[in-house]
């Protein structure tokens, strides 16, 4: 009765995500959340699901639904709800918000997450060595010290911009981060908060009008959404955008740390295997990043007429041209 009552339930809920041909497979559910409709989330759930079936779990025995609502609390609240109504066998969460909805609206589901920038920084861990609860799962979090350090090799700044979202914790951490390091350097932040894209023109505006050196975009939802459009106005006034939010250098970014989406993707998927054979998602420790690349834009670099030391180069791991 139970899997009758599931499956009617998962036809009703989500009967939109799914491919009219696709029937409830039998064995596990696997439900995913992402916090928006981002490549870095897109990039890691296919590695997921492709490290999923070389784990031994394909539609024969497994299925996985996938939600990507509007970039909200209550959007993220909601689907973590349907995962729970349909009796979803793990929960894998792409991103701090994500994570932080499943963790407020599942208790009884273990979570696995993936591209949680400090998960003991933003609560999602107790620490390092275990969560402290039902969930586990890989960090994002690179040393933003490195990338304002390379940043400061190849101009001087005096003066850096933070695009942030108060009410992002994935943000809010890498700002908190930002302020000790600006605070050791010497170097004064102008925060903005990003509450909603309509706010992003605002902080823009006070960012130029104040004429930083140099732009630091947090993970923020709106920073990573309309990415193109910040380096487009800072670049109008030569001023250099940074980011560790994955693929940032390509879209413009002067330089990026990113940490690799493919390898978020495939630890999830390690862990939520680990996790249907029986481990407790309490018993796992949280993986670090170990694929990690410091990307050099040299065509950012010559729009903004700025000559690039050598030493940079030699120390980033790739150098667009």
């Amino acid at each position: 009765m139970k899997t009758v009552i599931r499956s009617i339930l998962l036809l009703l809920l989500f009967c939109s995500v799914l491919p009219a041909s696709d029937s409830r497979a039998a064995g596990k559910l696997v439900a995913a959340l992402l916090t928006c409709d981002l490549p870095r989330y897109r990039d890691a759930h296919r590695a997921f699901m492709k490290a999923l079936v070389l784990k031994g779990y394909d539609q024969s025995n497994v299925e996985v639904i996938t939600q990507t609502p509007n970039p909200d609390l209550i959007s993220w609240s909601n689907s973590i709800r349907k995962f729970n109504a349909i009796g979803a066998d793990v929960i894998v969460a792409y991103g701090t918000s994500a994570t932080l909805a499943a963790l407020r609206e599942s208790q009884d589901i273990p979570i696995v997450y993936a591209d949680v920038y400090g998960p003991v920084e933003t609560g999602v861990a107790k620490s390092m060595a275990s969560s402290g609860r039902n969930i586990a799962g890989v960090s994002s979090k690179v040393p933003l010290v490195t990338l304002i350090r390379t940043a400061m090799e190849v101009k001087p700044i005096r003066t850096l911009g933070v695009i942030c979202a108060s009410r992002e914790e994935g943000a809010m951490a890498q700002l908190k981060e930002a302020r000790k390091i600006a605070a050791q350097a010497g170097v004064v932040l102008v925060e903005t908060n990003v509450a909603s894209p309509a706010g992003l023109d605002a902080a823009l505006a006070t960012l130029l009008a104040t004429r930083v050196d140099c732009i630091y975009v947090t993970e923020c939802t709106a920073g990573g959404r309309f990415f193109e459009k910040i380096v487009h106005r800072a670049h109008e006034v030569k001023i250099p955008v940074i980011s560790q939010m994955p693929g940032a250098a390509h879209k413009g970014a002067l330089i990026s740390l990113e940490a690799d989406p493919a390898e978020q993707g495939q630890v999830a998927a390690d862990y939520v295997a680990r996790i249907l054979s029986g481990k407790k998602a309490l018993h796992l420790p949280v993986v670090t990043p170990k694929r990690v690349d410091l990307i050099v834009n040299l065509k950012a670099a010559r729009l903004l007429d700025l000559n690039v030391p050598f030493p940079v180069l030699t120390a980033a791991t790739r150098v667009l041209k």
